[in-house]
């Protein structure tokens, strides 16, 4: 007899396996309780892209961390050709050199989004990014998540992502196989978008049905005029403590920049931004406004022909690098001897430099290191 899970496409399945270790075990019941407490999911505006590379076993393996362009990821991908050139070029392999050298020469001139390179199939990969909402407000991090970085060094941790496998055959516990069943049908869409964006968002659900979870990442998440949205929609830090680093640097750094403060207020938001650090509190009031460490689950949709590439209606404001090059000429406004030419800095970029300056000072002696040149 043939048994019918035989019939349906890898794409399709969802996998639910027994999740070793207590570790493991404790994860799983956090993820079912955030089902009752945050029971509403929404989309975050901005997707997460990578670059990925298809295995021979199955799956594809991705090879960079995310950025919040498509064409971030094609300049990374073809960073990626120079690095096996220069490894060809090394180990005397002329024609395998030549090779990767014309595909990423191909990556600085065209929008490509899918190629193939000495049989080797390479892909830009989109995720779609969601949050959990209940009614106190987005969710937080978990008891379960990692977060073990020191107060402003979770930077040093890197992504979590780079050598993950997309394959939707990997087996997963009940709650995140219930969160993917959710997802695949989820459009996500924020209230306002293009009506592009929605169409696009349902067409995903016919031509990408099946997908993977990535590991969450983190962001801040603020509370005015009764409603919750992102501090900072872009891309989150993949540690609960980055995000609290992130909203301390902005406290010591930008913004003060931005708001223009005076000497004053700038003292009252060092303080806060120390506050934070010696707390490590996942939420946060600044000038009345509630700021909360919130927890963003992320998807790669996957359909018969692998993981969904960027959408046409997805930001991805500039070309590549040759065709940005040719249209600055065209304009004017490119210089070929700038790099040449001695940065001129007016005041308020000096003022930037002067608080960056200070932060950097205010690090090194926290970490106890000498003065530069000591």
């Amino acid at each position: 007899m043939t048994d019918y899970r035989d019939e349906v496409p890898a794409y399709l399945t969802i996998r639910v396996t027994p999740q070793e270790g207590p570790i493991a075990a404790f994860a799983e019941q956090e993820a079912w309780e955030a089902t009752k407490r945050y029971p509403e999911l929404m989309g975050v505006a901005s997707p997460e892209f990578f670059y990925a590379r298809e295995l021979d076993t199955g799956g594809w393996e991705l090879l960079s961390c995310g950025t919040d362009t498509p064409q971030g990821s094609r300049d990374s991908l073809g960073s990626h050709f120079r690095m096996q050139a220069k490894d060809a070029k090394d180990a005397g392999d002329e024609k395998a050199h030549r090779t990767w050298m014309a595909a990423a020469l191909r990556m600085d001139r065209e929008v490509v989004n899918d190629v193939r390179v000495r049989g080797e199939h390479f892909r830009v990969v989109r995720a779609s990014r969601f949050i959990r909402m209940g009614a106190g407000g987005p969710e937080p991090p978990r008891p379960s998540d990692p977060d073990t970085a020191e107060v402003g060094e979770a930077y040093r941790l890197g992504p979590e992502t780079e050598g993950l496998v997309i394959d939707p055959y990997t087996g997963t516990g009940l709650s995140t196989g219930l969160l993917k069943l959710d997802l695949f049908q989820f459009v996500g869409v924020v209230p306002g978008a293009p009506p592009e964006v929605g169409a696009e968002a349902r067409r995903a659900r016919v031509t990408h049905p099946g997908g993977v979870l990535l590991p969450a990442v983190f962001m801040i998440s603020l509370r005015q005029n009764g409603k919750w949205g992102p501090f900072n929609p872009g891309l989150g830090s993949s540690t609960p403590q980055g995000a609290r680093d992130s909203l301390a640097s902005w406290l010591r750094v930008m913004g003060p920049f931005t708001l223009q403060l005076d000497e004053d207020r700038r003292a009252e938001y060092a303080a806060l931004a120390d506050r934070l650090d010696e707390s490590r509190s996942n939420v946060t009031t600044i000038d009345g406004v509630r700021h909360r460490v919130t927890r963003v689950e992320r998807l790669i949709r996957v359909g018969p022909d692998g993981p969904e590439g960027p959408r046409p209606s997805d930001w991805d404001p500039e070309p590549p690098i040759d065709i940005h090059v040719r249209q600055l000429k065209e304009q004017g406004l490119w210089d070929e001897d700038y790099d040449s030419k001695p940065i001129q800095l007016d005041e308020r970029t000096m003022e930037l430099k002067r608080l960056m300056d200070a932060e950097e000072e205010r690090r090194r002696r926290k970490r106890g290191l000498p003065e530069p040149g000591k």
